[in-house]
């Protein structure tokens, strides 16, 4: 019954994403960023002042251009309490370090309005539905979902990690991992068991906020780069 609950909310639910014209690239890639009430203004503003830092970093930018179209789709979400919408920059196609220099622009100077509880399951279940509301066709899908704690919602009316997950693997999206490890010492071992989804998804780990920015371009760099065994998704 509270899976068939889950699967009915995200039915319900729009999509609160832009939308970018109809285009094939390498990957959809969805950052979901926590804004829960763990973290503080000044750890909002190194989540994204880190993933900007990677969209400015030369390597990713060069992986961004390693596959056949030579090009991704890219999103950021910000999720906390359940049943507030999650906010959205909207689709950024990116092919060039202009494009990309945009989407690290727009991400810096994101405004928060997201606090409350850690819900992890709500925040996937939202970039699955950016993924399926957007008009980028690709052969991946990846939810990158960072956060610093886990998850605390209350059951009902709900979509919990474990009903996410579930979602993501019956479309073929990914689901990889940063945990940043600052006060939960062994949140990397949770975000294994309860979020890592799909063939080849990982977690990585960040001690602290400050190591955020190193371990996003890292991060970056092995969902974005171009391996051919990797270039399918089941729909």
């Amino acid at each position: 019954m509270r899976h068939l609950l889950a699967f009915l909310l995200l039915a319900m639910s729009q999509p609160v994403t832009g939308t970018v014209s109809a285009k094939t690239v390498d990957l959809e890639l969805v950052l979901a960023v926590d804004a829960s009430g763990s973290v503080d203004d000044r750890e909002y503003t190194l989540q994204l002042e880190g993933i900007a830092q990677g969209f400015r970093d030369a390597t990713v930018r060069r992986a961004i251009r390693s596959g056949p179209t030579k090009s991704i789709a890219v999103n950021l979400l910000v999720w906390a309490e359940p049943q507030i919408p999650k906010d959205m920059t909207g689709w950024f196609v990116i092919t060039s370090d202009a494009e990309a220099e945009h989407f690290a622009a727009t991400v810096a100077t994101f405004p928060r309005r997201q606090s409350g509880s850690t819900a992890i399951g709500e925040g996937i279940a939202a970039a699955l539905r950016a993924i399926d509301g957007n008009d980028v066709e690709a052969a991946r899908a990846v939810v990158d979902v960072s956060g610093d704690g886990r998850e605390s919602v209350a059951r009902e009316f709900t979509v919990l990690v474990g009903q996410a997950r579930a979602m993501a693997l019956s479309r073929g999206i990914v689901i990889n991992g940063l945990a940043i490890q600052n006060e939960v010492s062994d949140l990397a071992d949770y975000y294994r068991r309860n979020v890592q989804a799909g063939p080849d998804s990982f977690v990585m780990t960040a001690k602290d906020y400050e190591d955020f920015a190193e371990a996003m371009r890292l991060k970056l760099l092995r969902e974005i780069e171009y391996r051919p065994r990797l270039a399918f998704r089941s729909r």
